[in-house]
């Protein structure tokens, strides 16, 4: 399947939200969830601090937010857009959410690369793809997109 301009653009500004959680010395992830139509139903940025939960990342948590939210009917129909791959924990909250479609930009080989084994981020380099794979329904995955654009923000942030 391929993207839409629509894709870039809300790629674009889970960049600029990752951006913004950098320059407040928050982990540069960030997540937004859309409806079919592509409205932005809710946001998310890394939620590592102020309590250092290793298990805050934006895609989680937003998709915690989101279950409690919307009817599994309405969550297959939207898309989580990620400015990074989702993890193997956020691949599986995504699944277990229900959502239909996923769009990210960096991919977690590229974030490896780029954070190393830094204690607040030692990425696992196992494609959502493969998490999604071993599930019993289908979840659609569009990226890496945009990926050095995205790959920006994590060159400074984890120099």
């Amino acid at each position: 399947m391929s993207h839409t301009e629509q894709d870039i653009a809300l790629l674009r500004k889970t960049f600029k939200l990752a951006e913004n959680a950098a320059a407040q010395g928050v982990h540069p992830f960030a997540a937004i969830l859309t409806d079919a139509q592509g409205k932005v139903l809710m946001e998310q940025l890394n939620a590592y601090l102020p309590d250092k939960d290793m298990t805050g990342h934006a895609e989680r948590v937003l998709m915690t937010r989101a279950s409690k939210a919307y009817p599994p009917e309405i969550l297959a129909q939207c898309t989580l857009f990620t400015s990074a791959e989702p993890c193997a924990m956020c691949a599986g909250a995504a699944y277990w959410t229900g959502i239909g479609r996923v769009v990210y930009g960096a991919s977690e080989k590229r974030l490896k690369e780029l954070t190393g084994n830094h204690p607040e981020n030692p990425t696992l380099d196992l494609p959502c793809r493969d998490v999604f794979a071993a599930g019993q329904r289908d979840v659609t995955v569009i990226g890496p997109l945009l990926e050095e654009e995205a790959a920006q923000v994590h060159k400074a942030f984890w120099a």
